[in-house]
């Protein structure tokens, strides 16, 4: 197993993003705080380049490679905003890139891998897997694997949302993020950690795909026996990371899990109330909030939310918008 990585692995992200990442800026909404019964403030990474986090962990894993591994070029498997995050990293780079991607993802996902100029090969999720399909196209051509998040230059990338929230002089209780591998939720402990210690981390996901609140209640890392589909297609991992769980596994304070109707409701009123739009993924957090999950924790008082990514399909969003229409 690789290392895992350190809070100095997230500063030294920092370093190599600086100039590239969008510092994303802290929202408020009194609306929202009325809702809740708690101070919030939102980290808009749907306002990141490529709408989502991943870019900086992508960024970051494809700077730190050598000279001769960028000449050889990069494969990544993701169903979108990884996908987006290296594309966009190895064409700003000048590396070559190659990303798999399941059949069905997302066509605005897959429009933006494209436009980016990186190869995409397709495959089927029931029949096919996609890490098998990597490492035959990094044996062939000798390119470097960018797994979409149990890796220590991904994590500690990521890391970078954690460190930017706790330069902001904010004093946080708790901090709800998106769980999928885990990988955001890691590289925020590792900064929170050393920065915000006293700040509770929870960890939010599709309530089909809620293998770290399996795994968190366990106490040992869970695979999960079915994958039905979901509107959170960035979230869609059956077990959380073998090196983002030792992270997170003593980082995280509990794990809440939400439904796809959960996250259009939130999506609607995200728009109505922060101006951004969320995908359904990106939501997750903040569904969880807005469902009660820290209802019963007054001490809880200064809440931060990480809006995750902001790629969905129009009719996705769409969707959405009626369910808050009706509701007016």
């Amino acid at each position: 197993m690789k290392s895992l990585p350190t809070f100095d692995d997230v500063k030294a992200a920092a370093a190599r993003i600086e100039g590239h990442a969008v510092k994303t800026q802290l929202l408020r909404s009194d609306v929202i705080d009325v809702m809740t019964g708690k101070t919030v403030w939102f980290k808009p990474e749907c306002n990141q380049k490529v709408g989502a986090f991943k870019y900086r962990g992508g960024f970051n894993r494809l700077s730190a490679m050598s000279v001769e591994e960028k000449k050889r070029g990069v494969v990544a498997f993701s169903s979108g905003n990884h996908a987006q995050g290296v594309s966009r990293a190895a064409k700003e780079l000048g590396i070559s890139a190659i990303i798999v991607m399941p059949e069905d993802a997302p066509e605005v996902k897959v429009a933006g891998v494209k436009n980016d100029g990186a190869e995409i090969v397709f495959y089927d999720r029931q029949t096919q897997s996609r890490e098998s399909i990597a490492d035959d196209i990094a044996a062939r051509d000798g390119r470097v694997i960018v797994p979409s998040f149990d890796d220590p230059f991904i994590i500690s990338g990521q890391g970078t949302v954690g460190l930017e929230i706790a330069q902001n002089d904010i004093e946080f209780d708790a901090l709800i993020t998106c769980v999928g591998g885990g990988g955001l939720c890691a590289g925020i402990s590792l900064a929170m950690n050393a920065l915000s210690p006293h700040t509770k981390i929870y960890g939010a996901e599709p309530e089909d795909y809620n293998d770290h609140q399996q795994s968190f209640k366990s106490g040992k890392r869970e695979t999960l026996k079915t994958t039905p589909p979901t509107l959170c297609d960035a979230l869609m991992t059956p077990q959380p990371g073998e090196l983002t769980w030792p992270i997170n596994s003593r980082s995280l304070s509990d794990v809440f899990s939400v439904s796809d109707f959960d996250c259009l409701m939130t999506m609607a009123i995200a728009k109505k109330e922060l101006g951004v739009q969320l995908e359904p993924g990106g939501a997750v957090a903040m569904a969880a909030l807005l469902t009660g999950a820290l209802s019963d924790k007054p001490d809880l008082k200064t809440i931060c939310i990480i809006l995750s990514g902001g790629n969905v399909d129009p009719k996705i969003a769409r969707r959405a918008d009626k369910l808050l229409d009706n509701r007016i």
